[in-house]
């Protein structure tokens, strides 16, 4: 006999995602107000590379919600979340309000508590898990093959 699934809140794994989103995107409270806000746009005000731990940190919660039975359809919307809240949240000064207003990583737990809700759970996620890093392996090999490439046609230039 099969085992029964857990729902969202019985599963530690995703009580787990829940909170690491809850720190990302709103932990803290503006005094006075309901306003909200996380580590995720504090983090995101540093130059450059603010946005970077924020977007693994996104990848791995992504991740594991893939392992515990996100489908492939909502597992595309997760990543179109996270995907504007990194490209908008770049743009200086426009991205940092954003950052405090979007909240990717909350609409992406509450995508899937839904998705649990509605009685979708569609098991572990392995597929996209190996679809995705076959991916993943591509764009780095093509990203080791492009810096390859440009050094040596670098070092016959100069």
């Amino acid at each position: 006999m099969p085992t029964p699934i857990p729902s969202f809140d019985q599963d530690d794994r995703l009580r787990w995602v829940e909170r690491i989103s809850h720190l990302l995107d709103s932990q803290f409270r503006v005094p006075g107000t309901t306003w909200r806000f996380g580590l995720d746009p504090i983090v995101g005000l540093i130059p450059v590379v603010g946005g970077l731990p924020s977007l693994a940190v996104s990848g791995v919660l992504i991740l594991t919600m893939m392992r515990h039975g996100a489908s492939g359809h909502l597992v595309v919307r997760m990543v179109l979340n996270v995907v504007l809240d990194a490209l908008i949240g770049a743009i200086p000064i426009i991205g940092s309000i954003f950052d405090f207003a979007y909240k990717a990583n909350n609409r992406n737990v509450e995508l899937l508590r839904r998705h649990y809700q509605e009685g979708k759970y569609q098991g572990s996620g392995a597929g996209l898990i190996v679809l995705l890093t076959l991916v993943l392996l591509a764009i780095g090999g093509g990203l080791v093959w492009g810096g390859w490439a440009l050094w040596q046609w670098a070092a016959a230039h100069i």
